[in-house]
């Protein structure tokens, strides 16, 4: 019987407090998930409990300027930096954990297993990212963050609204109240729990989608020439990874295993939770020791 997520925190770079939660015994192996851009830790709920019911330590982060983690000061968003704070959550951890990242997650995933820190990761798991991804799919997801973004909203019926608009084939939710966990009340209105900097991204500090592609691809040579096991996880629906995205990324690297998920869109996990944690409980139990 998988038990109440445990918080906890650390300090990650620059002091900055990164919030995340452990389903399972911290002495087991770790599979930690890695939320995407204006998404929480809370967005794994469901697969984080199918992995710590099978006996693994399934940890679950907040990205700085996310959720409940901090704020930078300093508009530091670049890629580096985040993956600079999951490098100090893997410290807590027992080593060679397996990385599961959805899009900005994915691409944390790549950097830290194959460029800043190689053999840190045990298998690696990419959701709905490559690095030759539609470009007018990432311009897609960052106006949907943008929007309101500073102004906010009046009635949680209006962000019920505006989610709908992106993300059609996601049912709209029965009970509104399950939506506060995405959003901060300061006074009246309702604000995405997002740093606004985050999207303004000053020129010092790039955002995530400037990052160059053939940076991710020598990341992931070396993640695969390390002999670390890959899994790609597509929304067949998604509009950052298209069919083409994926065929020409499965094309460069061969052993790398995909699922494609019928139904589903760039919030995989969210919108067929089910076939998302049964692929990644399988890639778990044929390539990662533990569990």
């Amino acid at each position: 019987m998988t038990t109440a997520p445990e918080p906890f925190t650390i300090n990650g770079v620059g002091g900055t407090r990164i919030v995340a939660d452990r389903l399972g015994d911290p002495r087991t192996p770790a599979v930690v998930f890695l939320p995407g851009a204006g998404q929480t830790r809370r967005s794994w709920s469901r697969g984080a409990a199918a992995v710590a019911r099978r006996g693994w330590q399934a940890i679950t982060i907040d990205l700085r300027g996310h959720g409940e983690s901090d704020w930078s000061n300093e508009g530091d968003y670049r890629l580096d930096s985040f993956a600079g704070d999951v490098r100090e959550v893997l410290r807590h951890l027992p080593p060679q954990p397996v990385l599961v990242g959805n899009s900005l997650g994915g691409l944390i995933s790549m950097l830290l297993a194959g460029e800043l820190s190689p053999g840190i990761a045990g298998a690696v798991v990419l959701v709905d990212i490559v690095p030759n991804m539609e470009q007018s799919g990432a311009t897609r997801i960052l106006s949907f963050m943008a929007d309101r973004a500073e102004s906010g909203f009046g009635a949680l019926e209006e962000v019920a609204d505006a989610i709908a608009e992106y993300n059609p084939q996601r049912p709209r939710p029965t009970d509104l109240n399950g939506l506060t966990t995405n959003l901060r009340r300061r006074g009246e209105r309702w604000y995405w729990h997002w740093d606004p900097q985050f999207i303004r991204a000053i020129a010092s500090f790039p955002r995530f989608e400037d990052t160059e592609e053939d940076r991710m691809y020598v990341a992931v040579e070396a993640i695969l020439g390390n002999g670390v096991p890959m899994l790609l996880v597509r929304g067949q629906v998604s509009h950052l990874v298209s069919q083409e995205c994926a065929d020409r990324f499965l094309a460069r690297f061969p052993q790398v295993e995909f699922i494609d998920v019928r139904g589903a869109g760039h919030m995989v996990a969210g919108d067929r939770n089910d076939v998302f944690a049964d692929a990644v409980l399988d890639f778990l139990a044929r390539h990662a020791n533990g569990g």
